[in-house]
């Protein structure tokens, strides 16, 4: 029997939370949880999706893991390290291996700087010279760029090719792992799709792993090896894309899958939809019980009061829903096993 690889990136109860200044009358002092006690684990050479609504707290925890933004608590366990707690010239150190590519191509570039720059700054950093242009002009290579976009400024590119050179700078460290917060939603449908191809290519050459998020799941289809489920801070679902897709067993993704469009018209006008009621809840005033229990369309009274675990429910699969308890009870778990 083969030993499971162990993680590259463990990330064990994470919290991020904000403190709110909004106070009502009568109240104190709140905290806004943008991310609340979330846990994950990504292999080398895995992608893992990470999906939800927007503003369940994907990008919060994606900043948090590169420590943009200093966790609450909680770990982020890379390579055998916490990046939650190193400070200084360890976490500079570790930071090399573990880079991030921002949605917007149109904010992320400095407009003051050439290409040359934005891509040798990292390099600089740290004291990686030896060979300075031709390490570039190779960057620029493997995203499918001139090397005469070296000496242009990113106002000078298109939103597709401006991403592009947002993923040669990230990929200028050579990094282990690659948070790719939402890479393709600020750009056309036909430019998305040579950016996913563009970051599948990649992984296949350099063997890197991915923190895909994206609130897309046929994106997130294309390229992921597993699926994490986010809603209010929390992960409600995982396991295995093709299991998540083909037999969801929470309520939410059961929600966001009846949202994907189908190409056939003549499925889509029949095909059963899960209709959600409301909107997200604040994170400032979260419900009680199981957050998405105002929303949910199978929710009964204990889903109210007391708040599910995150438990197994399958190899690999984990859910954090009543439903699982209660046979009995009208769930997608039933719904895709009949």
């Amino acid at each position: 029997m083969m030993t499971p690889a162990p993680p590259l990136l463990e990330v064990s109860n994470l919290k991020v939370h904000f403190p709110f200044h909004g106070k009502l009358p009568g109240q104190g002092p709140r905290l806004l949880k943008a991310v609340d006690g979330v846990s994950l684990r990504i292999v080398a050479g895995e992608t893992l999706g990470l999906v939800g609504e927007s503003g369940c707290g994907k990008s919060t925890l994606a900043r948090a893991i590169v420590r943009l933004y200093k966790p609450t608590a909680g770990e982020v366990l890379f390579q055998g390290e916490d990046l939650a707690r190193l400070e200084g010239m360890r976490l500079r150190a570790a930071r090399r291996h573990l880079q991030m590519i921002f949605q917007d191509p149109y904010a992320s570039l400095d407009p003051r700087m050439t290409v040359e720059a934005i891509l040798a700054e990292p390099l600089r950093n740290y004291g990686l010279t030896e060979g300075l242009s031709g390490r570039l002009g190779g960057l620029l290579d493997m995203v499918g760029l001139p090397a005469a976009a070296l000496y242009r400024y990113p106002h000078e590119f298109s939103g597709g090719q401006r991403q592009r050179i947002g993923i040669a700078r990230a990929l200028a460290l050579r990094p282990a792992l690659v948070v790719a917060d939402e890479p393709a939603s600020a750009l056309d449908v036909s430019i998305q799709a040579q950016i996913l191809n563009l970051l599948r290519d990649l992984q296949g050459a350099l063997g890197l792993s991915y923190l895909f998020i994206s609130h897309d799941l046929s994106v997130v289809a294309l390229l992921s090896h597993r699926v994490a489920v986010m809603y209010l801070g929390e992960i409600v679902e995982s396991g295995p894309a093709a299991e998540i897709f083909s037999s969801p067993r929470h309520p939410y993704t059961e929600a966001l899958l009846s949202a994907v469009p189908v190409p056939d018209p003549r499925i889509e006008r029949n095909r059963p939809r899960t209709v959600l009621r409301g909107d997200v809840p604040s994170p400032v005033n979260r419900p009680a019980g199981c957050p998405f229990h105002p929303r949910c369309p199978y929710a009964f009274e204990r889903c109210s009061t007391e708040k599910p675990a995150l438990q197994a429910c399958g190899p690999g699969r984990l859910v954090s829903c009543h439903l699982t308890d209660e046979p009995s009870r009208p769930g997608p778990a039933r719904a895709a096993e009949s």
